[in-house]
């Protein structure tokens, strides 16, 4: 039986992720449920875009991932299930899987039509647990789903490239546990743009022009330990989901500080890089 992983903006303070998991199984004594994040704040639709981005790889082939980020259901918020990738999402047709589906193709794509067999206002709680579980006894998507051609996109979650392709307006999208600012700006946009160009990556009143490859590149080691003074200094990486991130070495926002404190590069702040012919 497949995995069905849960990814929302539930929190762990009140009684939600509990009865997604319960009611998934009454349907299915057995399954294997996996939180990928329950810390997604509230309807934050570009950090579910991320999380979901970087972490459904990692499970096998035919995992159902459900996203009950900004998932109530409206006539100008349809709920949709995809097998993308191998993969299958339940989520509302909200944006969600921009960011996935930038370089992939839908192997299906239908949107769930089963909401008046449910008399519950709690969307993730039923019909997505519904379809999921429909989908991991075997079931296939038209039955519970119309065939449709596309899904939203949402502004915010992919870069906007100026016409002279000499200069990507990125923003964050995810502040990690540790204050870094991570944002939507790829190494893969960079280097179709970039061409090996040289460039200037501004933040609010930051200013780079070097990429390091890790964090603790920022460190001489030359030098004597107490000679460093590299606590809390700047620096831009591509962090391991290749996307560009603004960081302080050894960051830590409740104590010394870090990007997203010291910097002011919250949630949404642009990020600009400018480049320059050799």
């Amino acid at each position: 039986m497949p995995i069905i992983t849960l990814t929302t903006d539930f929190g762990w303070k009140d009684p939600y992720v509990g009865a997604v998991k319960g009611a998934i199984y009454k349907e299915l004594e057995g399954i294997t449920i996996v939180d990928i994040s329950h810390e997604v704040a509230p309807f934050n639709i570009a950090e579910a875009a991320y999380i979901i981005k970087n972490a459904y790889h990692s499970f096998p082939d035919g995992t159902i991932h459900i996203i009950g980020v900004d998932a109530e259901h409206t006539p100008e918020n349809k709920h949709v299930a995809v097998l993308l990738n191998s993969h299958y999402f339940i989520c509302a047709d909200n944006g969600v899987l921009a960011l996935i589906m930038s370089k992939l193709r839908p192997e299906k794509l239908v949107e769930i039509n089963i909401h008046d067999r449910i008399s519950s206002n709690f969307t993730t709680l039923d019909a997505f647990v519904q379809t999921a579980c429909h989908i991991a006894r075997g079931g296939t998507l038209e039955v519970v789903g119309k065939p449709i051609n596309r899904i939203r996109a949402i502004h915010g979650v992919i870069p906007k490239i100026a016409d002279s392709k000499n200069v990507i307006h990125g923003q964050v999208i995810y502040i990690d546990n540790y204050g870094n600012s991570v944002t939507n700006i790829t190494k893969e946009i960079f280097d179709e743009i970039g061409k090996g160009r040289k460039f200037e990556i501004s933040a609010r009143n930051e200013r780079f022009n070097k990429i390091f490859h890790r964090y603790s590149d920022l460190i001489n080691f030359n030098d004597k330990e107490n000679k460093r003074d590299v606590d809390g200094k700047g620096l831009v990486l591509f962090n391991s989901s290749d996307h560009l991130e603004l960081a302080t070495y050894k960051s830590n926002p409740l104590t010394v500080g870090s990007a997203s404190t010291l910097f002011g590069l919250q949630i949404n702040a642009p990020v600009i890089i400018t480049f320059v012919e050799s």
